[in-house]
């Protein structure tokens, strides 16, 4: 069974059990059990609001979604260093007491998966991604390797990449400002005032013309926090997906398209190793709830 919202901002099991005419009991069992896909990425949140003209689906036949728990893949891991691929939707480190679920749990699931040591060793935060970005992060497992990642983040000496899906048509640029905190609204962006600001390098290439969007690499000089999604949403082009740096889009008359997740993608990342000196450089390949998206992006309607 497949619908397409027509009415913005319901809730996704409100929405099933309107359309499909079941219990809210069985509605929202539909959901948790991965049985509903929005855009054709399984959403499992039962309060995920829709947005008007997405396509929702009901495959009764699908399989349980896996367990991001229980799907945290090491990429690199040595006596000194981890580095996971991590799925969207996770938070990097916890944000609120007894916050389960991040990517440090996720490196210590695929310990115990192992039969390794999940408990004593230390994880050392060096950089964090958005938990709405899915791709490539970092832990240091020693002081010293903590003090040598973090001495390259400082220098911006570490090789990052992000592939994102932008609304419009992007146009290859370098994009250089001052970020703080609040530009007056609540909301971080780019002040005039140098001085109060943090600065903020991002370099934009074209991958792909889509419909509506374009699909870019984008290099970062420097990590600020959301430096992406301000740089290229204050360009007029947000993020597809994005929920917080949408407004002025938005505000000028512009329709977002639609997608369960945001589409950024930490895809590589390129590093010294703090202790031995050699060059590590890894990759991550777009997970399918992105290329979902992409590939819907590439369809002519």
């Amino acid at each position: 069974m497949a619908w397409i919202a027509d009415v913005p901002g319901v809730t996704l099991a409100a929405f099933v059990k309107a359309k499909a005419g079941v219990p809210w009991s069985l509605a929202k069992r539909h959901v948790t059990t991965g049985k509903v896909f929005v855009d054709g990425a399984c959403v499992v949140a039962i309060d995920h609001r829709l947005a008007a003209g997405q396509s929702v689906e009901l495959r009764t036949n699908a399989q349980r979604p896996r367990d991001p728990e229980r799907e945290g893949v090491l990429v690199h891991d040595d006596a000194h260093v981890v580095v996971i691929d991590k799925p969207a939707g996770v938070s990097s480190v916890p944000y609120e007491d007894r916050e389960g679920g991040t990517a440090m749990d996720l490196v210590r699931g695929a310990w115990r998966r192992e039969g390794r040591d999940a408990t004593s060793v230390p994880l050392h935060v060096v950089h964090r991604i958005d938990r709405a970005t899915s791709g490539l992060l970092a832990f240091a497992k020693t002081k010293r390797a903590e003090l040598g990642l973090a001495a390259q983040f400082r220098a911006h000496a570490l090789e990052r990449t992000y592939i994102c899906v932008a609304h419009g048509r992007v146009t290859p640029r370098r994009i250089e400002s001052y970020l703080v905190a609040d530009r007056g609204d609540r909301l971080r962006g780019s002040t005039t005032r140098t001085e109060q600001g943090k600065r903020a390098v991002t370099h934009v290439e074209v991958v792909e013309e889509l419909r509506h969007a374009t699909l870019c690499r984008v290099r970062l000089e420097t990590g600020k926090t959301h430096q992406i999604r301000i740089h290229l949403a204050e360009a007029g082009h947000p993020l597809v997906g994005e929920e917080v740096y949408i407004r002025d889009f938005e505000a000028a008359g512009g329709r977002p398209l639609t997608s369960a997740r945001m589409l950024l993608h930490a895809a590589t990342l390129g590093f010294e190793h703090p202790v031995t000196g050699e060059r590590i450089s890894l990759a991550s390949e777009l997970p399918p709830d992105f290329t979902t998206v992409v590939d819907r992006l590439r369809s002519p309607r």
